[in-house]
C-alpha cells in the first residue's frame, strides 16, 4: 500500500528542504509515500489572491480565510477519502511517537497548517478529524509541526528504512521509554571510552546493560518532564 500525504500551507516553499532529502525522500524514491504541497494562494480567486483578513472583534494579527481552505479541501475530498484530517493548533493533543504509529497504518493523511494568528476556525468545524500539537510553545505556523508528522510517520512505513528493526528499537516505540545511549568506531576517542560490555560480542550482557541504560534514561526524562522539574 502506497500512502499518500496532502499537505495545505500558505508557504509551500517551507517543505522543499524537509520533504526532499534524507529519509523522506528515499521513501518517495522507493514508491513507498507520496507527498503533495498545496499552495493555499491557489485557492484564492480575488484580485489580489488574498488569503489573510483582520479578525472579527479586533486585535492584533491577521486570520487565513475560510475560502480558500474550503476550496482546496472539497477538491482534495472529491478525489479520495482521508482517514486523518489533521488540523494544526495550540490547543491540540501534543502529538506523540503513538500517533505516529497510528499515523503510520492509514492510506490517505491530510494536514492543514496553520500560519499568522491562526485559522478561520470553521475551517477546523467542518472537516478537521484531529488537532494536533507539538508542545507549548509558540510557531510562525503549522509547516513545523506538518514536517514532524510526516518525518516521525514516514519512517515506520515497511520498506523505507535499510534495516526494518531499527524503527522498532527507537525511543517511545514501547509506550514512554527512552532508548539506550549508542556508540560506534573509534571504541576510544581523546580519553573517552566506549563501554567495555559492548565490546565483548556478549549479546545477553549487552541486552542487559542496554535495559539498565534505558531505565536510567527514561527515569531522567520522567523526572524532567512529567514531574515538572527545570534546570
Amino acid at each position: 500500500m502506497k500512502m499518500r500525504i496532502d499537505i495545505i500551507s500558505a508557504v509551500p516553499d517551507f517543505f522543499e528542504g524537509p520533504l526532499t532529502s534524507s529519509i523522506i525522500q528515499r521513501g518517495q524514491n522507493k514508491g513507498k509515500v507520496e507527498i503533495q504541497i498545496h499552495n493555499l494562494r491557489e485557492h484564492a480567486y480575488d484580485k489580489h489572491r488574498m488569503i489573510d483578513d483582520k479578525q472579527f472583534g479586533g486585535g492584533a494579527g491577521m486570520v487565513l480565510k475560510v475560502e480558500p481552505f474550503f476550496d482546496c479541501i472539497k477538491k482534495l475530498l472529491a478525489e479520495r477519502n482521508y482517514d486523518a484530517i489533521i488540523f494544526t493548533a495550540p490547543h491540540g493533543k501534543i502529538y506523540d511517537q503513538q500517533d505516529a504509529n497510528r499515523y503510520s497504518l492509514m492510506k490517505n493523511i491530510m494536514i492543514i497548517c496553520g500560519h499568522y494568528k491562526g485559522i478561520d476556525d470553521r475551517v477546523r468545524e467542518a472537516f478537521a478529524t484531529e488537532i494536533v500539537s507539538i508542545g507549548n510553545f509558540v510557531l510562525t505556523g503549522g509547516e513545523l509541526l506538518a514536517a514532524v508528522v510526516v518525518d516521525s510517520v514516514v519512517r515506520l512505513i515497511p520498506g523505507v528504512l535499510n534495516d526494518s528493526e531499527s524503527a522498532l528499537d527507537d525511543s517511545f516505540m514501547d509506550g514512554d521509554t527512552i532508548g539506550a545511549p549508542c556508540f560506534t568506531r573509534p571504541a576510544e576517542y581523546e580519553g573517552m571510552k566506549v563501554p567495555d560490555v559492548l565490546l565483548k560480542g556478549d549479546h545477553a550482557k549487552v541486552k542487559e546493560w542496554r535495559e539498565e541504560q534505558s531505565k536510567i534514561l527514561t527515569d531522567y526524562w520522567e523526572k524532567r518532564n512529567k514531574i515538572g522539574e527545570k534546570g
